[in-house]
């Protein structure tokens, strides 16, 4: 059945598909029981599930998560962004923005150029004594759940960005600890939160002189590099874990549950570092140490599995964004294409199943039964890569649109929360 988004952008039908799940909050510090996810013969794990390549609604509905206290743990995310202001004692706070109405920290600092090049690679070590300074362990209490999550510094006084759903249940009436490399403890207040992206920006309290992150250029990201991950997986403060770059541009979808915020699909780079609960938040770097992702989702398999080398993480061209909207208004704007899609069997692509009256799409020439088999650089095999490529763009880009039997460029809408 499909269901409407209400704001007229991608959507489609059917079940979830694609790795990637909202990592369910352990019980105890250990893992939790799986639950049923769609599509998969053994189900979900504790820190995630896999599911067979069926296609998922979008939006699915928000992502699953089990409740209780323990670690929080990582999920999938998405690049299309809602409105997130925030209530109770950790809520949102124009003071809490310093009312500039510009970034600050590293969101003030352009990316740098994409690197067609070889990036030069120095030791893990060297990596991590430079990325554990700016690399924040959160311990959040809301009114019926407690956890711990990671974050990163954006400013030397203490600008945080991390995933929302580590802080989500702090939103309203709870609370949020930072604690520093060296030991030091601070509150921390929510600046904005946008659920559908699972991005939140925090700022801690009466500090200074703090060491942020060096942001890389996602863009530059090629399958086989290395990159090391930072957080606080199981509450363990200032692991580092190594890999590779598996996968880019991968479509990582979750369902809903009930009482969550948003549904959360993205472009998502594909790492083989291990991540565990309480990682979510946290920096993936490359070998000069600049933040190229967030560390959000991992997939799992059997009724008890932590890491089994399937990360996802968000890129940080699409975060940087966010941040900075979130910094300056506690909302966020997500780009929509103004289409309704479904899967079907007889072709490769996402068919065009509805279009918005007045929407970007119908603007463009695109009707009802056209299938899209290519975004922008980005190849669409089903509805949800469609939507996670929508999402990944910015809103009001004029995007190049491949059908099957025709090309079209579409001047993407903007949607704010």
């Amino acid at each position: 059945m499909q269901r409407s988004l209400g704001l007229g952008e991608v959507m489609a039908n059917n079940d979830p598909g694609d790795p990637g799940q909202r990592m369910p909050e352990g019980t105890g510090g250990g893992p939790t029981s799986p639950y049923p996810f769609p599509g998969h013969p053994t189900g979900a794990g504790p820190y995630g599930g896999y599911a067979s390549p069926q296609m998922p609604t979008i939006p699915a509905g928000p992502p699953q998560r089990r409740r209780g206290t323990g670690t929080l743990v990582a999920l999938t995310l998405l690049a299309a962004v809602l409105g997130g202001g925030v209530g109770g004692g950790v809520g949102y706070s124009l003071a809490d923005r310093g009312g500039s109405g510009g970034s600050t920290g590293v969101l003030s600092r352009p990316l740098p150029p994409v690197d067609e090049a070889a990036t030069p690679v120095g030791s893990v070590e060297v990596v991590a004594q430079k990325v554990l300074p700016s690399v924040v362990q959160l311990r959040v209490a809301g009114q019926r759940t407690a956890g711990e999550g990671s974050g990163m510094l954006l400013s030397s006084d203490g600008l945080i960005l991390t995933n929302n759903h580590v802080v989500e249940s702090a939103a309203n009436g709870g609370s949020v600890v930072a604690v520093f490399q060296d030991g030091i403890t601070a509150q921390a207040r929510i600046v904005g939160r946008d659920p559908s992206s699972d991005l939140a920006v925090l700022r801690a309290r009466n500090v200074s002189e703090l060491v942020p992150v060096e942001l890389g250029n996602s863009d530059s990201l090629r399958v086989g590099q290395q990159v090391v991950a930072f957080g606080s997986p199981l509450g363990l403060g200032g692991t580092v874990t190594t890999g590779i770059v598996s996968a880019l541009d991968r479509a990582v979808s979750v369902g809903g549950e009930s009482g969550a915020s948003e549904a959360t699909v993205l472009n998502a780079v594909q790492t083989d570092a291990a991540i565990n609960p309480g990682n979510s938040g946290g920096p993936l770097v490359d070998m000069q140490g600049r933040v190229v992702g967030i560390n959000s989702a991992i997939a799992t398999t059997g009724t008890r599995g932590g890491s089994i080398g399937v990360g996802f993480a968000i890129p940080v061209t699409q975060a940087k964004r966010i941040a900075e909207e979130l910094e300056r208004t506690g909302k966020a704007s997500r780009a929509v294409l103004g289409v309704g899609v479904t899967d079907d069997p007889s072709a490769t692509g996402a068919r065009i199943q509805s279009v918005t009256p007045g929407g970007p799409a119908e603007t463009a020439g695109i009707k009802q039964g056209d299938i899209v088999v290519r975004l922008g650089d980005q190849r669409v095999t089903s509805g949800v890569d469609l939507q996670a490529a929508v999402r990944s763009q910015v809103p009001g880009e004029v995007v190049k649109v491949e059908l099957s039997d025709r090309t079209v460029k579409v001047t993407l809408g903007t949607a704010t929360g």
